[in-house]
């Protein structure tokens, strides 16, 4: 049973500055089929070998699989699309299948659209993965499909089939990646020239939001024995050479004594590696006392998500904290000597210049190394989608992309937005390399600062960055030749509620309880929405699944994450070093 694996060749115009982002879908599922007694699969990644269509069809034309496999996040769904339609023409016996969270929730609209697709792997895809080819192996496929759990399919009238939800994978410490079906020469992180990798520690999130997809995809919330976790680090380094890992994880701080506990394994064994997360300032505070540990550990990048410089965003976000609190966390992960990166949402309706410019003026005031403008993406599958009605104008799903204006303001048009935003980066930037990065005492420290900027504008020079030469953006006097390209044709689809899964409750919105009163679990517990203010859960281990939290972007911030493995929530990647990257194994 030959299986091919293939990463789409779409790039969003922001993950990928900080450097080629090792594909953690592939690792996390090829080491699941290799436990199942499975290990005949190749892998083409089409996005780091830059390969179009006709040199994609012929690295598929050398192969002879069996089954062709790819994944996509909601900008890249076009891509994928388009890579299984050519692994048909080439294999047209061959059995081709879509995972990822896109076509989990989207799976009526896809089948639609491209019906050379043959299977859609909705969800957690380790275990309905290995189902299935094991169906397909024992010539049981097409008769018996129906039997396979967690997928979706046309039948032979042409009708879409959904089969029942495959239970999430509880022994998340049985799932153990095959790193070697990477050539890792191939994935490096500019700012300190080292192959890097995004494992995580933890699956899913326990709280709920209207514009989070982790809670809806992922189900329960899982968390992998730290001395587990470390295996897999130590074997990334000694074996695979991985000089830098950013953690995929939703919130790695949620699950205070694990991380702890994972962080002691890592000074234990002195494996020498830097790492870096996402997180929620009010995390940081908390751990105040521990921020020493976490650096000695080798954490040197934290992205938080300060998502927003109006304390009415930061409210209306639901994040449950103040201007105050950032300026501190900021200012605390700066003593201890980690990089800190303060990420903002931009673009939703009530934007204006004068919002964009307060964003610059209270970064500059909190002394963020770095700073990360992500403009909103409404996930066509989170409940705020809908919620917006009307506001939502675009649904062109390649330009889902965290860089590309979605929204329009009711006071700037989307030009004056992108050019605002350019603002900020070209006067954030130039001064932290005049001024700052140079500077600093720390030589790690400098180091890392100046490969990030390097790589920030090595970015902006070949026109990648923030997709600049797609959007035909030249500075502040040339918005009248900016042109976002976006395909009209491309109509309205509101899915089904295909989140049958489990019903959970709303996630708390201001307004809707009583003021500091958090929303109601499905247990019963009460922890505040993403675990904040000064509730935040200690240990959340025994914490059942299902109950609420995420903000935009994850409840450590606005995201970007590199195209690794998860569901993927808001915003995307910061513009030289690494945001979290986007999750684990769900994508076939």
């Amino acid at each position: 049973m030959r299986i091919l694996f293939i990463h789409p060749n779409y790039s969003a115009g922001a993950a990928d500055i900080a450097g080629n982002w090792s594909p953690a879908w592939v690792a996390y599922i090829a080491g699941y089929l290799k436990s199942g007694g499975y290990q005949d699969y190749q892998f083409i990644d089409g996005l780091v070998e830059q390969l179009n269509d006709e040199q994609m069809r012929a690295a598929i034309r050398a192969t002879q699989p069996d089954i062709i496999a790819t994944t996509a996040m909601t900008p890249m769904i076009y891509a994928a699309q388009r890579v299984l339609q050519i692994a048909k023409e080439e294999h047209p016996n061959a059995v081709t299948v879509l995972g990822g969270i896109h076509g989990t929730f989207m799976y009526n609209q896809v089948l639609d659209e491209a019906p050379w697709i043959d299977v859609i792997v909705r969800g957690e895809g380790e275990a309905v993965t290995l189902n299935l080819v094991r169906c397909i192996d024992e010539g049981r496929w097409p008769a018996e499909r129906e039997s396979v759990r967690g997928i979706a399919f046309l039948d032979e009238q042409s009708k879409v089939i959904a089969t029942e939800a495959e239970p999430s994978i509880s022994d998340v410490d049985a799932i153990w990646p095959d790193w070697g079906i990477l050539e890792w020469k191939k994935y490096i992180y500019i700012p300190l020239g080292v192959p890097v990798a995004t494992p995580n520690m933890a699956r899913g999130c326990p709280f709920t939001c209207s514009f989070c997809s982790q809670w809806k995809f992922w189900r329960d919330y899982r968390v992998r024995n730290p001395k587990r976790m470390v295996d897999e680090i130590e074997e990334l380094v000694k074996v695979h050479g991985v000089g830098f890992f950013i953690l995929a994880d939703e919130e790695p701080q949620i699950n205070k004594k694990m991380f702890v506990d994972f962080c002691q394994e890592l000074i234990d064994r002195n494996l020498g590696i830097h790492w870096g997360i996402n997180t929620r300032v009010t995390d940081v505070m908390r751990d105040e006392d521990l921020l020493p540990f976490y650096r000695k550990a080798g954490l040197v990048h934290v992205s938080l998500g300060t998502e927003a410089a109006a304390q009415l965003n930061l409210d209306r976000f639901v994040k449950e904290t103040t201007i105050e609190q950032n300026k501190r966390a900021v200012r605390l992960l700066q003593e201890n000597g980690i990089v800190t990166e303060a990420q903002f949402i931009v673009g939703l309706e009530n934007e204006t210049r004068e919002t964009l410019e307060e964003t610059y003026r209270y970064v500059m005031d909190w002394g963020a190394d770095m700073a990360n403008w992500s403009m909103y993406t409404p996930w066509p599958f989170s409940d705020m989608f809908t919620e917006m009605g009307d506001k939502v104008e675009v649904f062109d799903y390649s330009k889902y992309n965290f860089v590309s204006p979605i929204m329009k303001p009711d006071n700037i048009d989307r030009a004056e937005l992108l050019d605002g935003v350019m603002a900020n980066y070209r006067r954030f930037y130039m001064k932290r390399m005049l001024f700052q990065y140079p500077w600093v005492r720390d030589p790690f420290r400098r180091k890392y600062l100046i490969g990030c900027i390097r790589a920030f504008f090595k970015s902006a020079l070949e026109r990648r960055f923030y997709q600049l030469g797609k959007q035909n953006y030249w500075g502040p006097l040339f918005k009248k030749l900016i042109k976002f390209d976006y395909d009209k044709n491309k109509s309205k689809i509101v899915e089904p509620d295909h989140n049958a899964w489990k019903k959970a409750p709303p996630a708390k919105r201001p307004g809707a309880t009583a003021a500091g009163t958090p929303a109601p679990t499905i247990s019963g517990a009460m922890p505040k929405a993403c675990g904040g203010g000064n509730q935040q859960l200690e240990d959340i281990s025994d914490l059942p699944p299902g109950t609420a939290k995420c903000q935009p972007g994850g409840c450590g911030g606005t995201g970007p994450r590199p195209e690794s493995s998860s569901a993927q929530v808001a915003m995307p990647t910061p513009p030289a070093a690494a945001s979290k990257p986007e999750r684990v194994a769900e994508e076939a």
